[in-house]
């Protein structure tokens, strides 16, 4: 929601790491669909776009895709120590979720997960 960001961190030679968990999807409003809809899925599939290697690439900063889940852990040690602003996309399963969440209607203190 703030990938212009990215440019910020180029700039002031911020050494921030951010890692997306690619499902293909609008990821969590897909969990909500699935764990709160019944699996009624509407406009969540976002297929191969954007490619965020060539995102983080044009924002100036390092990008990264890692699709091999047995050298993860390394590739992920790897991209922590890369200088300067890295974007990393880790291309997960379609059905991968994240937790802890809120419900729907929920407060904070009453995250699931």
């Amino acid at each position: 929601m703030n990938i212009q960001e990215l440019a910020t961190c180029a700039e002031e030679a911020l050494d921030v790491k951010v890692f997306i968990m690619n499902n293909g999807y609008l990821g969590m409003v897909r969990q909500w669909q699935e764990l709160f809809w019944d699996k009624r899925y509407s406009h969540v599939a976002r297929g191969r776009w954007p490619d965020f290697v060539k995102v983080a690439e044009g924002m100036g900063t390092t990008g990264l895709r890692f699709t091999d889940k047995a050298s993860l852990v390394d590739d992920m040690r790897a991209a922590l120590e890369t200088p300067g602003p890295v974007v990393v996309d880790v291309v997960v399963t379609e059905e991968e979720n994240v937790y802890p969440m809120i419900a729907p209607g929920a407060a904070a203190r009453e995250m699931e997960g």
